[in-house]
């Protein structure tokens, strides 16, 4: 049946921003019928600060791996000014033009946030639900992928 988030489609999405080794920064969930490149800038500032060497925290990545759904120059620009270097895959390019063999992190971690049965099929009608169960894979991916480092 319809979506209780957007009534104008069927279902929600997940969006998801991952660091290499595919363990989720940030996650979002948007109506079925909303536009990918429309949550790219949300879910960049969702991104926590991270601790590494001396000095401040980070707070953005050298770098933006994206599929074609995000091939916009409006935000290619605004990635360029916020000192993000966009690598998105071209619209109208044949496939395979090399973007393909870093793509599986992401598909695999949207896999692992699908695994846990409650949000491969959305049974919840408040989003604020669904949504909390959604960090809470988040967190569980991340102490999973942790504890195997230990």
């Amino acid at each position: 049946g319809p979506s209780p988030v957007d009534r104008a489609r069927p279902g929600s999405k997940h969006h998801v921003i991952t660091d290499a080794q595919g363990i989720p920064l940030a996650v979002s969930l948007t109506g079925g019928n909303r536009n990918d490149v429309t949550q790219l800038l949300p879910l960049l500032d969702k991104i926590p600060a991270v601790a590494g060497t001396v000095g401040r925290p980070r707070h953005r990545p050298d770098a933006l791996l994206a599929d074609r759904g995000y091939d916009h120059n409006k935000y290619r620009r605004l990635l360029w000014a916020r000192g993000i270097r966009p690598v998105i895959a071209e619209r109208g390019q044949p496939h395979g033009s090399g973007l393909g063999i870093f793509w599986y992190v992401v598909e695999r971690t949207i896999a692992w946030l699908h695994g846990f049965r409650r949000l491969r099929i959305r049974w919840e009608r408040r989003d604020d639900i669904h949504e909390a169960f959604l960090g809470l894979a988040t967190c569980l991916i991340t102490y999973r992928h942790v504890q195997r480092l230990c």
